[in-house]
């Protein structure tokens, strides 16, 4: 069955970089959009930044210019960097493919396999 796993989560100070992986296996399609969004304690879960099957990305306000987005279609694999970290970019980062015939969200409903998560700390 469908899996995602993230990996590079850790703790920072503010203004440091953090790449965070997500392996993915199992699945019977290819999801055309694949994501990665966030929860803090005590706020909704959020998109961070998404990208689909040609390489369109989308990203959150707050991540436009400090985060990137990027797969290897090869090796199933999909990233995020994120550099000058905040404090407010501390939070769970879950990695997630989109339903079946999602072609382009940035919904998390319409996201429908999720990794269990990794957590980004950013401390001052």
């Amino acid at each position: 069955q469908e899996r995602l796993v993230e990996s590079g989560g850790g703790s920072v100070q503010a203004g440091g970089s953090l790449t965070l992986s997500c392996a993915a296996s199992g699945f019977s399609y290819t999801p055309y959009v694949m994501g990665w969004f966030r929860q803090a304690p005590g706020k909704e879960r959020e998109v961070v930044a998404v990208i689909n099957d040609r390489g369109n990305v989308g990203y959150e306000d707050s991540a436009k210019a400090r985060f990137t987005i990027s797969k290897d279609k090869d090796k199933n694999i999909m990233s995020l960097q994120m550099n000058s970290l905040e404090v407010d970019d501390s939070a769970m980062y879950y990695c997630a493919a989109s339903r079946k015939g999602v072609r382009w969200s940035m919904r998390a409903t319409d996201f429908g396999i999720w990794g269990r998560g990794t957590q980004v700390t950013v401390s001052t």
